[in-house]
């Protein structure tokens, strides 16, 4: 009888789990625009988000016990980040796809940790090392390589620079939520936080939906059935499953090496975008690619070190 998987393996294993599902966001969504015309970054977060939220409520209702003596600060706090981390942030992801490749949004969206440490510096004006510094600025070359070479060899579309920016946006608007988390997560607890934040963010999209379409009932009826069906993978697949994975990843490998085993995620969706969309990185792309992937990982294992 083979022995079972130590608590390590396991956690190695949900991680590189979330990071596959997570890294398929992009396809999905790219290919679920190509389905009809009717699609947009809004409704196809409206599917998400409505496909998502029974199973955050549910998370909400099993640790409904941590909310006791949570004051209304704390709360408005919750909900904001709710809304900016996994609604604002998520919708100007989405918006920028309509215009980028998926790896390039995927390369750009993994800037997020060197905004959290930018952010964290000015907030506890705390001056940045050399080290720190000169992966930042090799993350952000090896970026600015990528959008370079793919906007020369893409064909010329003016919405280019827009989708790049939107995409930069959502990495700001994250970094903002992660900034905001920390205490939040201690006060709720990590489980019911990740219920309560989630949930918050699926009402406020559904609410930007109906708000926004004139007729969002008919709309929805007029959707094909396909994209009902990526609508719903994007909910569970790409949303529900890897959050929990991931968080069952943390609480057995700790954030520090989940966030290493998730630094393969922009490896993944550039590979899964050669498959399924047809796209393709030339050499210069693929340094670029590396150099983002090195200086992030630099930025985060010296961020680590210096809350030991």
């Amino acid at each position: 009888m083979k022995p079972a998987l130590s608590s390590t393996q396991l956690g190695s294993l949900f991680a590189l789990s979330a990071a596959f599902l997570f890294s398929s966001k992009a396809i999905l969504i790219k290919q679920t625009y190509a389905l009809s015309p009717l699609v947009d970054a809004t409704v196809l977060m409206a599917l998400r988000m409505a496909s998502a939220l029974p199973f955050f409520l549910l998370i909400c209702w099993f640790c409904r016990h941590r909310n006791r003596g949570i004051q209304a600060k704390e709360w408005g706090l919750l909900v904001l980040s709710g809304l900016l981390g996994y609604y604002f942030a998520s919708w100007l992801d989405f918006l920028g796809l309509m215009f980028i490749s998926a790896s390039l949004e995927r390369i750009i969206l993994f800037l997020y940790p060197t905004l959290t440490v930018l952010g964290s510096s000015v907030i506890y004006k705390q001056k940045l090392n050399v080290k720190t510094l000169f992966a930042i600025l090799l993350s952000y070359g090896g970026t600015l390589l990528v959008l370079l070479q793919e906007h020369n060899n893409a064909p010329i579309q003016g919405n280019f620079w827009l989708g790049a920016s939107l995409v930069f946006a959502s990495a700001v608007a994250f970094a903002v939520y992660l900034l905001l988390t920390p205490r939040l997560i201690q006060k709720f607890g990590s489980w019911n936080f990740t219920g309560l934040a989630l949930s918050v963010a699926c009402i406020g999209t559904l609410l930007h939906y109906v708000v926004v379409t004139p007729d969002p009932l008919h709309l929805l009826l007029k959707l094909p059935a396909s994209v009902i069906w990526y609508g719903v993978g994007l909910g569970f697949m790409v949303t529900v499953l890897p959050t929990v994975l991931l968080m069952q990843g943390i609480e057995r490998l700790g954030a520090a090496q989940s966030a290493m085993i998730a630094s393969i995620g922009p490896i993944l969706t550039i590979l899964l975008a050669v498959a399924f969309l047809n796209e393709h990185l030339n050499g210069w792309q693929w340094l670029g690619c590396i150099l983002n992937i090195v200086g992030v990982m630099m930025v985060t294992l010296n961020k680590n070190k210096l809350k030991h």
